[in-house]
């Protein structure tokens, strides 16, 4: 194992765009702290976010995972070219010429993307922790502590968007196009929740249902937008929408069970497709 993940963490830092590209990754997640200077608009109310206790804790796991979670496309370019790269370099057909078999290829991979995700998922509690312990107003561990599934959710989360990346790359062999596939993918899950489902079943609500259960969207439904959580939109929200019923922000054991099914998926296609394929 360590042999296999040694490896693969050596080709990936040895390629200098895979490296400027980890390295930007952690840069920008390193920006996080600039958020508290940003001021907008709402309904003609100016907030700025810094005063809203954005960095209070127990909120700031919640805020802070779902904010860096979009920056896991720098790394998800660097997974796929490293699945990609091994068709076009021809050293995946090399590898097995040298005995490495088709298993163990596919496990440097996966060994080498819960690698970046752990490390990812280390760095942001890591940020948020010293974040909140300098601006939050709750001090007690007991809330400090509170609501640290969401860096369990981000982990799995990422785990299994990179493991679909993964599966795209061995899938087409190409980098732009497993990227491509990926956006297209993306836009097929939206099409079908809000027009191609809604018109067969007549209902919004059960086609949104339907799709939680595919990748993507169940990846999303992890991690909650946090935006409505502030205290100024929950001000805004009780006097438009009095009466409504409050939204579920949590971290569910089932949403969870979903993605880790689909990551078990991907590898196991994923190793299935290697199988099959004439090298």
């Amino acid at each position: 194992m360590k042999r296999l993940l040694a490896i693969e963490l050596q080709k990936a830092w040895k390629n200098k765009a895979s490296r400027v590209l980890t390295i930007s990754y952690f840069v920008l997640l390193s920006f996080l702290a600039l958020i508290a200077s940003i001021k907008f608009d709402v309904l003609g109310i100016q907030i700025r976010i810094a005063d809203q206790g954005i960095f209070n804790f127990p909120y700031i796991w919640h805020f802070n995972t779902w904010l860096a979670d979009w920056a896991k496309l720098f790394l998800a370019i660097v997974v796929v070219s490293m699945v990609s790269n091994e068709y076009s370099y021809g050293t995946l057909k090399q590898n097995l010429i040298d005995g490495l078999s088709k298993k163990e290829f596919l496990q440097s991979k996966f060994l080498t993307v819960i690698v970046f995700s752990l490390v990812s998922t280390v760095f942001v509690f890591a940020l948020s922790l010293v974040l909140g312990l300098c601006f939050s107003s709750y001090n007690e561990p007991g809330i400090i502590f509170s609501d640290l599934d969401y860096l369990i959710a981000y982990f799995v989360k990422h785990v299994c968007f990179f493991s679909f990346c993964i599966f795209l790359a061995i899938l087409v062999k190409r980098s732009a196009f497993a990227l491509g596939f990926l956006f297209i993918w993306w836009v097929f899950e939206g099409m079908l929740q809000h027009l191609i489902l809604p018109k067969i079943i007549g209902s919004t609500e059960v086609s949104a249902r339907i799709v939680d259960f595919f990748p993507l969207e169940s990846m999303a439904n992890l991690i909650k937008e946090p935006i409505t959580k502030f205290q100024a939109y929950k001000a805004i929200e009780n006097q438009v929408n009095a009466g409504a019923a409050p939204k579920d922000y949590s971290v569910h054991w089932y949403e969870i069970s979903v993605v880790v099914i689909w990551t078990v998926f991907f590898f196991i296609t994923s190793f299935k497709l290697l199988q099959k394929r004439d090298l």
